[in-house]
């Protein structure tokens, strides 16, 4: 599965991890995704979504 936000489409970034000796080892910052069941055009969805959209108000929780 996709780690990508079904909202606003963040996904994961890479760079480098950096030691005290300046090593160099490849690796990747991953979006802090939650599973939602979120309401869209009334019916109830079942979402991958970043807490950034849940806490902006982006997503409209099911009860």
């Amino acid at each position: 599965m996709a780690k990508v936000c079904d909202v606003c489409g963040k996904k994961p970034l890479s760079g480098n991890n950096i030691s005290h000796a300046h090593n160099k080892t490849r690796r990747r910052w991953l979006p802090n995704l939650r599973s939602v069941r979120a309401l869209i055009d009334g019916r109830v969805h079942r979402m991958r979504v970043c807490t950034t959209c849940i806490k902006q108000g982006r997503v409209v929780k099911a009860a």
